[in-house]
């Protein structure tokens, strides 16, 4: 709700509308001791601390409605703003149905991790698919894309292979994944193995699936490295576009470094060659 405050602020400040009180500083402190009170399971005060920034919240979103009343264009500019901070300021932690988690960006999801230390991530899920078999310089991504709505995992499978078998144009012959795919509706459901799968797994498998955890420090060179982790283009356009560019720029990467090391190579065998060649012997 701070970064509300501070985006209708904002908006106010931009059309010349004048605010009785403009809360920043409260906001600010309310939002910094709630945090502190979850953190040290003062439940109580953590509400009452929430409960000091939706009023606050409320006051500035009636004040800009009496200061906007019977102006058509200014009326305009703040109905989707001043609709999205009602929609922040009346929803609670465990309602069901669809919420609000950015004022600024509407396409922001919640995606639960399943994690002890990360529970949820809030953004936009994406897919990302590499190959099995090591590689000496790394590994590539054979296909990313992002998935707005916050699909299920398994029903997304099937056109995820379909779109890297098309884009690289080679057949899937297996498929590992991890254990948020079970009840996948892949086409042939016997080449996709699922991580702790004890049927059918033997031998090849068995080796190739304790593989699958190797797209782990991909997907973190995605997010640091690249700009997985925090997108800053606008609107799922630019989410979509984000995934994509975060992959490029992964495989150019792979593609420098693979550089680098044969220009190391090259310039160890001009090192190594004398500088002047050996004197010819004179012919008798």
């Amino acid at each position: 709700m701070t970064l509300t405050i501070k985006g209708l602020n904002r908006l106010a400040r931009k059309h010349g509308v004048r605010l009785r009180q403009s809360y920043l500083r409260i906001a600010r402190t309310a939002a910094m001791m709630a945090g502190r009170y979850a953190h040290a399971k003062q439940f109580k005060r953590h509400q009452r601390q929430l409960r000091i920034l939706r009023s606050r919240l409320g006051r500035i979103i009636r004040d800009i409605r009496r200061k906007i009343e019977g102006q058509t264009v200014l009326e305009n500019a703040f109905a989707l703003p001043l609709g999205r901070a009602s929609q922040i300021r009346s929803q609670q932690q465990r309602q069901r149905g669809w919420k609000l988690y950015s004022f600024h960006a509407p396409e922001v999801e919640c995606i639960g991790k399943g994690k002890a230390a990360a529970p949820y991530e809030f953004g936009v899920k994406a897919s990302i698919v590499t190959n099995n078999r090591r590689a000496p310089g790394g590994l590539f991504v054979l296909h990313a894309r992002a998935l707005p709505d916050n699909p299920y995992d398994g029903h997304t499978l099937r056109d995820v292979i379909d779109r890297t078998e098309t884009l690289t144009g080679c057949a899937i012959e297996r498929a590992y994944v991890d254990k948020g795919y079970r009840g996948h509706d892949t086409q042939n459901p016997r080449r996709v193995f699922i991580s702790g799968q004890k049927r059918g797994v033997f031998g090849v498998i068995k080796r190739e699936l304790r593989r699958r955890s190797a797209i782990e420090p991909i997907i973190r060179h995605l997010k640091t490295d690249g700009h997985l982790g925090r997108c800053s283009l606008k609107g799922r356009a630019g989410d979509a576009a984000n995934v994509i560019l975060s992959a490029v720029g992964h495989n150019f990467r792979r593609i420098l470094a693979w550089l680098r090391e044969l220009l190391c190579l090259f310039l160890i065998q001009l090192w190594r060659t004398p500088a002047c060649p050996a004197p010819l012997n004179s012919a008798s």
